[in-house]
């Protein structure tokens, strides 16, 4: 029997094929209510594929075109704003039935706390699944402010998932000093930058890995449309030949989360986000 559900209406540049065909499914996440600084995230989604039309199908980077894929963008998930739970529940949901499918499921937030959702169904089907996590915070503290379920805490609760030794983050540049004490025994962190990074994809090469991008890795200067900026970031250059890189292992699912469109009125910071989509996209089909 064929899987029913629909096309978008409003898809990502030409990811409109049909759900069965696809090899990839996009999905939006509009969910910000635990943003701990500006929030305003939950428009990200939408505001990439809105603009994505700006750029080109066609990728210089990889000489490959989205014209040539089979791509099916679900459009955004209806989250409930007042639970952060009942939000998580909704994309383990989702994920759970794009995983079932033999699809790779492929998250736009909205804050990093969605990620936690598609990790809960992601380890139900790859026990031994690794992340790699690119971002300007750790996002490693058990609570903020008494709350357990929120942005800075979600990969300390997708450590609760996983165990220690599979977590590998990078960019890292923020977090309290218990963040940083406790990271030593339990999860692997390159400051600043993705020094180490060739070393960890030859480690996890045959292993299932999920991909989680704060796009808040990127110095402000370069992307200020971000909720929680933090200066001394990556360039772009340097995070597209960070993915390439990536794009070698055996990529179970991945997300791309924290464009806040409104604390950038140029629009650059959206367009950015369209053309690092469009290159994720073509590396890791």
């Amino acid at each position: 029997m064929k899987n029913t559900l629909n096309k978008n209406i409003c898809t990502f540049i030409a990811c409109d094929a049909e759900y069965d065909e696809s090899k990839i499914v996009l999905f939006g996440a509009p969910f910000d209510s635990t943003t701990s600084y500006r929030p305003g995230t939950r428009f990200g989604s939408s505001a990439i594929r809105n603009e994505s039309f700006g750029i080109e199908t066609y990728s210089p980077y990889t000489d490959k075109d989205l014209t040539d894929t089979k791509i099916f963008d679900a459009g955004d998930l209806e989250l409930c704003m007042g639970s952060s739970e009942l939000a998580l529940k909704d994309i383990e949901n989702f994920t759970n039935k794009v995983l079932d499918d033999g699809k790779i499921p492929f998250m736009i937030g909205g804050e990093h706390l969605v990620t936690l959702g598609t990790m809960r169904s992601v380890v139900k089907k790859y026990p031994d699944v690794h992340i790699i996590h690119f971002d300007a915070h750790a996002d490693l503290r058990n609570d903020y402010l008494g709350v357990e379920l929120s942005h800075a805490c979600v990969m300390r609760r997708c450590h609760e998932l996983v165990g220690d030794n599979k977590i590998f983050q990078f960019g890292i540049r923020s977090g309290d000093r218990e963040e940083f004490l406790w990271v030593k025994e339990h999860v692997y962190t390159n400051r600043f930058n993705f020094d180490t990074l060739s070393d960890v994809v030859e480690k996890l090469k045959g292993k299932p890995v999920y991909f989680t991008l704060d796009l808040d890795v990127l110095d402000p200067s370069v992307f200020c449309g971000t909720g929680t900026p933090e200066a001394d970031g990556v360039s772009f250059r340097e995070l597209i030949d960070a993915i390439r890189k990536i794009s070698e292992l055996n990529i179970v699912g991945l997300d791309m989360n924290e464009l806040c469109p409104i604390y950038d009125q140029s629009g650059a910071s959206t367009a950015l986000a369209c053309k690092l989509l469009r290159e994720i996209l073509l590396f890791i089909y």
